[in-house]
């Protein structure tokens, strides 16, 4: 995979701090002012309610066990957890380890436990950024703004959970590489493979492996996620594939599945409001191809 992918060395978060966490009616963080994010910034008064998810309790096999009620050392923080068969790393450099859990290296959310999220520390996922250039019906000529720059568009999926626009993007199972989940994810939630006939899985299958193929790496790191704690931490891997010329997925019939409940192209521009970090990745991906922002 080429291009040069941006990292966010220093950043705070905003919405892993967002009041009442998502999916609860009742679960309210600690408030945490932007200038106490830091915890190298003392805040005495600093007492975050603890919330892991009652689905992350009943110990399926994406959760870890609670390392805080046990004396088990085997979980290898830092590093790739071969007995779990799951990467601890972060792409963001080591973090720390307090009270036998890892501490979110951006910073306080207002929140400790896991809520959402099965793993400590990191929970890799892998973001594809599908693109194709804005066309003119008749003409098939590029569609440009008001200041001449090329309008570029962008496969967009609305999240069952909260509704919200996001990228097709999904975790990194245990044992699989991030461009396998990324063709795995955008199948599943983009073209609705899970629900397809075997004819149209194999259409979806050659669409997909023609346009990935190659692409460009966008952004590897921290995402400011709504289900992020003090200990649990949403973190990824955005691929751009750009289909250039209109003839691979570009012409595909988009179709919901998995965990959407709507699929569309959808124009980039700064007006754009989507889930997480996603807005940050389409603005990089649209200064790499000098388009309409």
């Amino acid at each position: 995979m080429g291009g040069r992918a941006v990292r966010l060395t220093t950043m705070t978060h905003i919405k892993a701090r967002i009041e009442v966490y998502p999916r609860t009616d009742d679960v309210k963080r600690f408030k945490v002012p932007d200038e106490k994010v830091p915890w190298n910034v003392k805040y005495q008064e600093y007492e975050p309610p603890d919330y892991t998810a009652p689905s992350v309790l009943s110990k399926p096999p994406w959760a870890d066990p609670d390392v805080r009620t046990t004396n088990d050392t085997s979980i290898k923080w830092n590093d790739y957890d071969k007995a779990a068969n799951v990467n601890r790393r972060s792409h963001i450099g080591e973090y720390k380890i307090v009270d036998k859990t890892p501490r979110n290296p951006i910073g306080r959310t207002g929140l400790r436990g896991r809520g959402l999220l099965g793993r400590w520390g990191p929970n890799h996922a892998a973001d594809p950024i599908v693109t194709r250039w804005k066309r003119q019906n008749k003409t098939n000529e590029v569609v440009k703004d008001k200041d001449g720059q090329p309008v570029l568009q962008f496969i967009a999926v609305q999240r069952r959970d909260n509704k919200e626009w996001a990228l097709p993007g999904g975790m990194v199972d245990p044992g699989e590489s991030v461009t396998v989940t990324i063709r795995r994810e955008f199948s599943e939630e983009a073209l609705n493979k899970l629900e397809a006939s075997s004819t149209e899985k194999k259409k979806i299958e050659t669409a997909v492996n023609a346009l990935f193929s190659k692409g460009d790496e966008i952004y590897r790191g921290y995402v400011d996620d709504p289900r992020n704690t003090d200990n649990s931490w949403m973190e990824t891997i955005a691929m751009n594939f750009h289909d250039d010329h209109g003839k691979s997925v570009a012409n595909f019939k988009l179709h919901a599945g998995d965990d959407a409940v709507g699929v569309q192209w959808m124009d980039i521009s700064k007006t754009l409001k989507l889930y997480a970090s996603h807005e940050s990745f389409i603005k990089e991906t649209a200064q790499k191809h000098a388009a309409s922002w």
